[in-house]
């Protein structure tokens, strides 16, 4: 069994950076895809990044892309999301996801259902 807790939210202004790390608690971190997502106040949940096993391919949401830089150090079983010129509309709780990725089926980052195992998530608030 996986379990993902993540960390480093909380208030900060706009403008600022905050870095999100993820850590994994479980066997075969490196076989894993890892994926970012986030809610915010009152809508659904929402593809933010995400980064295959390996970390060779990352993807991102256009509405962060520049911005937030998805990483993972598989010997530390963690995947970190920087945040950096962080807006208002940024605010939301931001969920780390873990996608197997030893089953050979295809990547597809933005696809909430191909994740096998979700954080609690960890609340950011960016002040205007």
């Amino acid at each position: 069994q996986v379990q993902l807790v993540e960390s480093g939210g909380g208030l900060v202004q706009a403008g600022t950076s905050v870095r999100l790390s993820c850590a994994h608690f479980g066997p075969t971190f490196n076989m894993y895809h890892m994926g970012w997502f986030r809610q915010p106040p009152g809508k659904g949940r929402e593809f933010v990044a995400a980064i295959t096993w390996n970390g060779d391919n990352t993807a991102y949401s256009d509405s962060v892309k520049g911005r937030f830089t998805i990483s993972r150090d598989n010997a530390m079983k963690t995947v970190y999301l920087q945040m950096n010129s962080l807006k208002f509309e940024d605010t939301a709780v931001y969920y780390c996801a873990a996608d197997w990725a030893g089953d050979g089926t295809s990547w597809h980052p933005q696809n909430e259902w191909q994740y096998d195992f979700w954080g609690p998530g960890t609340q950011v608030t960016v002040s205007s």
